[in-house]
């Protein structure tokens, strides 16, 4: 009897909100036994509150609870009023808890009762309430008051990832009569909408999915796409650093190429460093909605303006090189 309380001690050891539980596949005569070894260890009264109730039993809660759901609340409209919110939430999270204890029941494969795009619309709500209510922790249950609890880690157990949002975006070019078709374009965006990690990312993946060609491979044009976005907030992110040391009326030593700069990898100690030669160093001490304030003793004008884009194109060549002068 203790073997098998260790055995079963060891599957059911419990994780997280999502694994409360263990999944015993092979279950043979040995209720009696189980029974028997629950009342020497434990509570002989405990049987019922041990081992779970029969799948009918859970599956019928579902039901019920998919129903009251349907009559409700129409999917992907937003609860109006408190008490309508806190009855869905409560709700919905009501199913995810019923649904997390089903899918250990090899019978509930198949048996779900929500469309795929009923199941996204519904979420995508209990997600948005979610970002409305949420106190800005991460956790798995995110109580936004004594009554109102949030199984955000019962829905990322069966969150998309980006693959299967490319997936989809690769069967919307295959079946798309033009750019601007919006009724195929609505799976990928219920889908994004249905992720909690996506959702806050679905400009970008729209963009993405206007800007895709005719027959280029969608993975490859994902990476260039995420590289040209990457590399444009870089920028942005290093022009608002340059902004913030000349506001301060810090004067910055800035690394540019007027048009004749030669650049290339040299290896020191294993170490591959960019070099350039013929670059020009100019001192920025300013700027202004046209551009750059520079100081170049190496020219006629030695102060005057470089606009932004010009700028950027010429500091850009030189890996942005720069150096602020601040007091000690």
């Amino acid at each position: 009897m203790h073997g098998l309380i260790q055995a079963f001690s060891r599957t059911n050891r419990i994780l997280n909100s999502v694994k409360t539980y263990g999944n015993i596949v092979s279950f043979r005569n040995l209720d009696q036994e189980t029974s028997d070894a629950i009342a020497l260890f434990g509570n002989k009264e405990a049987r019922g509150i041990v081992l779970l109730r029969p799948y009918g039993d859970y599956y019928e809660a579902y039901q019920s609870k998919i129903g009251e759901l349907l009559d409700a609340f129409p999917p992907g409209v937003l609860p109006i009023g408190e008490a309508a919110q806190k009855a869905f939430i409560t709700l919905f999270g009501a199913i995810l808890q019923l649904q997390n204890i089903l899918t250990a029941f090899d019978d509930f494969a198949g048996s779900e009762i929500l469309t795929e795009r009923q199941r996204q619309d519904y979420q995508s709500v209990y997600l948005e309430l979610y970002t409305q209510f949420r106190p800005g922790s991460d956790a798995e249950k995110e109580a936004i008051n004594d009554d109102i609890v949030f199984e955000i880690k019962l829905i990322k157990q069966v969150e998309v990832n980006v693959d299967y949002i490319l997936m989809l975006v690769e069967k919307y070019r295959k079946e798309r009569c033009d750019g601007d078709d919006r009724e195929l374009k609505a799976p990928i965006f219920r889908a994004v909408d249905a992720s909690p990690t996506l959702r806050n990312k679905k400009d970008l993946i729209e963009d993405f999915v206007d800007s895709i060609s005719v027959s280029g491979e969608i993975d490859a044009e994902w990476q260039a796409f995420i590289r040209v976005r990457q590399d444009k907030e870089l920028a942005e992110i290093i022009k608002a650093e340059l902004i913030a040391e000349l506001a301060a009326h810090h004067p910055v030593v800035l690394w540019i190429d007027l048009g004749y700069t030669s650049s290339f990898m040299y290896d020191i100690n294993g170490e591959l460093v960019l070099m350039a030669t013929q670059s020009h160093v100019v001192c920025g001490y300013g700027y202004n909605d046209e551009g750059v304030l520079i100081s170049d003793p190496d020219s006629s004008r030695r102060k005057r303006v470089i606009p932004w884009a010009n700028f950027m194109r010429m500091w850009d060549s030189m890996d942005q090189y720069a150096m602020a002068v601040t007091r000690a």
